[in-house]
C-alpha cells in the first residue's frame, strides 16, 4: 500500500501544479512513450490475471500479482519518468505521462477495491468525480476493470523484463567496483546464452538507467569472467578420500568456465584423476568468479554483466557535474522551495569540481531552474560539501 500510495501523491502534486484534466485528454490521441506503452501493458496482463484468479477465489496469487505490479510501477515506472513532470508547459511527451499514469491508478482503484476498500475509495473520490459529473461516486459502485487485449505487448513486457535482470546486475557490478551510479562509463558487455529481446529503445533504457554510453551484446562470458575452483570437503571427502589432493590440483588448473558449465542444472562433470574416474556435481565445487582486468562484472540468471572501470577526463567531469546537480536538487529541497521555484546558484569551490562549475554552468542550471551560476557568495540557502578531493560551498536564493 506504501508503494500505491506514493505513485498516487506524485500524480496529485505535479498535476495540481499543471493544473491538469484528465476529461481533456484522450489516451488513445496521446504520443506514448516506451515505458507508456509498457507500463499499460502491464497493467491490461494484471487485469486479466487478476480477473481470473478472482473468478476461481484465488485470493492470495491475486493479492501477489497486485503487490509486484504496483512495485514495478512505483520503483520503475516513476522513478524513471519523474522529469517528464517537470518545466511550465504541457507537451505532448508530458501529455501522455499525466494521461498514462492517471489511467493506471483510477484502474488500479478500481483493481483493488475488493482488497483496500478504504485506500481505493479515497484514490477514486479524488481522481473521478470532480472531473466526470456522470461517472459513480464511488468506486464500489463501479464495475470490474475489463482487459484491453490490443494494449498487451507480451514482446515488450519479455523484452522490458531482460531490462530489469541487466539493470540489477549493473547495479551490483558498480557496487562492486565502488564506482558511483552518477559517474558516466564509457561502456559495458552483455553477456547470455539466451536472446534477451532488447531492441535499440529497450536498449538505452538500461544505458540511461546505469549512466553508461555503449553497450555491446555477446553470447560468450567467458572472456568477461574467470572462474576459481575448490573442493567442497563435506561432499568430496567421503565419495574420494584418497583423491582430494588431485581433486584440488586439478580444479587449480582446468578451465573453470567448461566444468562450472557442465554441473549447472544437475548436470556431471567427469574426469580422471589417478587413473580414477571422477565425478563432480555443482555440490561439489565451491565457485568463486573474478573479472576481467579493466572490468567488473556480476551474473545470475545465466546473464553477466561487465562495466568498464576505465575513466577519461571528460567522464570523471561528467560525473562531477551529476554530483552537483544532485547536490543543488537536496539544497532545493532541505530549503523548502516549490518544485516550479526558479533560484540562482552562488559558489565557491577547487580544484576540478571549480573548473566544472565555471564550464558546465549552463547545462548545471537547465537541470536546477537556475537563472544563474557563479562564483561568489549571497545570502541563502548555504551548504559546503565535498566532492572527491574537492570542497565546495554551494548557495541557493529564490528569486
Amino acid at each position: 500500500m506504501g508503494p500505491l500510495w506514493n505513485s498516487y501523491a506524485f500524480f496529485v502534486l505535479y498535476a495540481e501544479i499543471d493544473k491538469y484534466d484528465p476529461s481533456k485528454y484522450d489516451l488513445k490521441k496521446c504520443k506514448l512513450s516506451l515505458m507508456d506503452k509498457w507500463i499499460l501493458s502491464k497493467l491490461n496482463t494484471l487485469i486479466k490475471e487478476t480477473d481470473a484468479d478472482l473468478g476461481e477465489y484465488n485470493i492470495t496469487d491475486s493479492a501477489r500479482a497486485l503487490q509486484d505490479f504496483v512495485d514495478v510501477l512505483s520503483n520503475w515506472y516513476v522513478r524513471r519518468g519523474r522529469e517528464r513532470y517537470w518545466g511550465k508547459e504541457m507537451t505532448e511527451d508530458k501529455a501522455a505521462a499525466y494521461t498514462t499514469l492517471y489511467t493506471v491508478l483510477v484502474t488500479l482503484a478500481k483493481l483493488t477495491a475488493p482488497y483496500t476498500p478504504f485506500l481505493a475509495e479515497q484514490m477514486y473520490r479524488n481522481l473521478v468525480p470532480n472531473f466526470y459529473k456522470d461517472a459513480p461516486k464511488s468506486v464500489h459502485m463501479c464495475a470490474f476493470p475489463v482487459c484491453d487485449e490490443s494494449a498487451i505487448d507480451p514482446d515488450l513486457e519479455k523484452g522490458m523484463d531482460s531490462v530489469l535482470d541487466v539493470v540489477v546486475l549493473g547495479r551490483s557490478a558498480r557496487n562492486a567496483g565502488a564506482l558511483k551510479n552518477r559517474q558516466p562509463l564509457a561502456g559495458m558487455i552483455v553477456a547470455s546464452e539466451r536472446d534477451l529481446d532488447l531492441n535499440e529503445e529497450l536498449q538505452g533504457v538500461i544505458l540511461d538507467e546505469l549512466n553508461i554510453k555503449k553497450m555491446t551484446l555477446s553470447k560468450d562470458a567467458s572472456a568477461l569472467i574467470t572462474y576459481k575452483l575448490k573442493p567442497q570437503m563435506k561432499t568430496l571427502g567421503p565419495k574420494y578420500g584418497k583423491l582430494l589432493g588431485g581433486i584440488r590440483s586439478f580444479l587449480e588448473s582446468c578451465d573453470g568456465a567448461a566444468v562450472v558449465a557442465a554441473v549447472k542444472d544437475g548436470g556431471t562433470f567427469r574426469t580422471e584423476i589417478s587413473g580414477a574416474e571422477v565425478e563432480l556435481t555443482e555440490e561439489d565445487l565451491l565457485v568463486s568468479t573474478e573479472s576481467a582486468e579493466g572490468y567488473v562484472s556480476a551474473s545470475d540468471k545465466g546473464i553477466t554483466v561487465a562495466l568498464d572501470t576505465k575513466l577519461t577526463p571528460e567522464l570523471i567531469e561528467e560525473g562531477i557535474e551529476r554530483e552537483l546537480i544532485s547536490k543543488l536538487q537536496t539544497m532545493r529541497k532541505e530549503a523548502g522551495f516549490e518544485v516550479t521555484d526558479r533560484i540562482d546558484v552562488y559558489y565557491t569551490a577547487e580544484g576540478q569540481t571549480k573548473q566544472v562549475l565555471s564550464a558546465h554552468k549552463d547545462a548545471i542550471a537547465a537541470v536546477v531552474l537556475a537563472d544563474s551560476v557563479q562564483e561568489g557568495s549571497a545570502q541563502g540557502y548555504t551548504k559546503e560539501w565535498e566532492l572527491g578531493k574537492d570542497k565546495a560551498t554551494l548557495t541557493v536564493v529564490k528569486k
